[in-house]
């Protein structure tokens, strides 16, 4: 779309004709093949997270996230009793289908429903999901949510700058990279540079089509293991 020009000639965006503020993101679970993501619930969830992350022997899940590794479940209860119960970050649990248990986390923040703006964040995925479809698909359900049941026009990925497996993760799953915030934030008493991708509502729909292909049945043989890569069908459908 062209942008408007002022009196002046000088441009001045694209309209967003009837724009309003969009809801804030409900507390009911989102349902998949491989996996569902629920609202986090300590009494339901945190015993089974935190036995999960004990899968990670050398602690290095936890090395660009703010807190953790916890070493009991007392240390892990509290650390969610403080901080993911709250509207903001809205903490979810990312549900294993095949075993009912818990296997990861992940959260909406920053959520700016004026603007129609949405950050995914707080990932942890134990080693039970990572490489997983389940992996991929929790992510789609909640970029789904995002757009298509919320009307939002833009979700947010921001890490670490020297964290290169969510950079290529965010690749990987359809993101545009849009640089680096210098001296962002300080955490664990290091600095960070924060690398900032992001989706827009007008992208959605070719990243959509390639997801549900990806998750096709159809496109994982007798072994689970993938015939056609995200990333082609993604760039198939944005060549369309």
């Amino acid at each position: 779309m062209n942008a408007l020009t002022n009196d002046l000639g000088q441009p001045i965006g694209f309209p967003v004709p009837g724009w309003q503020a969009r809801p804030l993101p409900p507390r009911t679970p989102m349902a998949g093949r491989t996996c569902d993501v629920a609202p986090l619930d300590p009494d339901r969830h945190a015993a089974e997270l935190h036995e999960a992350n004990l899968e990670n022997k050398d602690g290095s899940n936890f090395t660009y996230l703010g807190a953790g590794p916890f070493a009991t479940l007392a240390e892990y209860r509290q650390w969610i009793d403080a901080t993911c119960l709250g509207k903001d970050p809205l903490f979810h649990a990312i549900i294993d289908k095949s075993s009912g248990k818990p296997v990861g986390i992940a959260s909406y923040l920053r959520i700016d429903a004026a603007m129609g703006v949405i950050e995914v964040g707080h990932i942890n995925y134990s080693p039970r999901l990572q490489h997983k479809a389940a992996s991929t698909e929790a992510m789609f359900l909640m970029m789904r949510r995002v757009f298509d049941e919320l009307g939002y026009r833009r979700y947010e990925w921001k890490c670490d700058s020297l964290n290169e497996p969510s950079r290529r993760a965010a690749l990987r799953l359809g993101f545009t990279y849009e640089g680096i915030f210098r001296q962002a934030i300080i955490y664990r008493g290091r600095n960070r540079d924060t690398a900032w991708f992001s989706i827009t509502d007008k992208e959605w729909p070719a990243l959509k089509r390639a997801y549900e292909a990806w998750l096709s049945p159809g496109n994982f043989d007798g072994a689970g293991k993938q015939k056609a890569r995200l990333g082609d069908l993604i760039a198939a459908e944005r060549a369309r």
